[in-house]
């Protein structure tokens, strides 16, 4: 693996510091009055989420780790186990579905996911952007609300609540963005 200077280290780059991975979430570059420049860094563990924040100065030298990306079709889940295929070998993979988080409900049968991949232990599960949902429940269309910016509370079918505008109503499709939960369009 790279070693690369402290001075280096980017938001969105894995590191192998302290026997863990971490993904550097925030790099502050200081330089003080008195003493050298370092970087102020805020790191995310790839295994358990724990956050911690280190300083590293230019000649220190830290590992920077690539992670292999694979597309793989959702399969199915089974006894909290997620179960994914790869397009191209057919082969199965077994994921917990707590590597989703509360992106989790988004899942569709047959969707394409990536997972990220650190030799043969999988870190990271991510899903589309946007995925299509069907308008399970909510309040009926009210003619004359024309106001630009009201919402109205709508439960999707796959058991999450978002606000929806009041044009849409039970039954439609809306496309969902899945990182802030949020209406996005007509489907």
């Amino acid at each position: 693996m790279p070693k690369i200077n402290g001075n280096e280290i980017r938001p969105g780059n894995v590191l192998e510091h302290d026997g863990g991975l971490w993904a550097a979430v925030k790099v502050n570059h200081v330089k003080p009055g008195k003493g050298g420049a370092f970087a102020q860094v805020e790191l995310k563990n790839l295994r358990d989420g724990r956050k911690l924040n280190e300083r590293f100065r230019s000649e220190d030298k830290v590992e920077r780790v690539r992670l292999d990306q694979k597309d793989q079709q959702f399969l199915y889940e089974m006894d909290g186990k997620l179960v994914f295929m790869d397009s191209q070998t057919f082969e199965q993979t077994e994921l917990d579905a707590e590597l989703l988080g509360d992106r989790r409900p988004f899942l569709q049968d047959g969707m394409t996911a990536t997972i990220e991949y650190y030799g043969d232990e999988a870190l990271s599960v991510s899903i589309p952007q946007k995925v299509v949902c069907k308008v399970a429940e909510t309040e009926p269309v009210v003619k004359g609300q024309t106001a630009a910016n009201s919402y109205k509370p709508a439960m999707l079918d796959n058991g999450v609540r978002i606000m929806i505008p009041p044009f849409v109503g039970e039954g439609e499709d809306i496309v969902v963005n899945t990182e802030v939960f949020e209406y996005s369009e007509r489907a």
